[in-house]
């Protein structure tokens, strides 16, 4: 017998705001965790997290670096899963591509990640970035998850 993972409408939240940060908070270090950014907004579908950057994040010419916008983009992602399937601390990113569009500032980052498929096995997300307006994209990616 086969069992068809949920569609949109039979899927339940496992995590509200508070309680995914809480299960994020244990299972990155803390020293790390304080460099993902914090949970924001929880709703069927679709996760927004916040990073205030730290001056440690820029690279020359007092922007962003990649790596500290991928490292939201991917947190994000898991982000969204979890809050879907509960706490699953094995859940492990299998693609990540990200589309750099604009210079990312000195200021808050949004991501916005939202489910496009959630499978038995696999989970793809679409994360956004932006900073002052949600129009304003300062990177687009797309991430794999494989499922334990």
């Amino acid at each position: 017998m086969t069992v068809s993972p949920p569609s949109a409408h039979e899927r339940t939240l496992h995590f509200d705001t508070e309680a995914l940060s809480a299960f994020l908070d244990q299972a990155f270090s803390p020293k790390a965790r304080g460099l993902l950014g914090a949970v924001e907004l929880v709703e069927l579908d679709h996760v927004r997290m916040r990073l205030d950057p730290r001056p440690s994040m820029l690279r020359p010419g007092g922007v962003v670096s990649g790596p500290a916008m991928m490292g939201l983009v991917d947190v994000a992602a898991y982000a969204v899963i979890l809050a879907h399937i509960g706490p699953v601390a094995m859940a492990m990113t299998n693609t990540l591509t990200i589309n750099f569009l604009r210079v990312c500032r000195m200021e808050p980052v949004y991501a916005d990640a939202r489910l496009l498929k959630l499978g038995r096995r696999l989970a793809s997300v679409d994360v956004r970035l932006w900073q002052g307006s949600e129009d304003r994209l300062v990177a687009q990616a797309t991430v794999g998850y494989a499922l334990p």
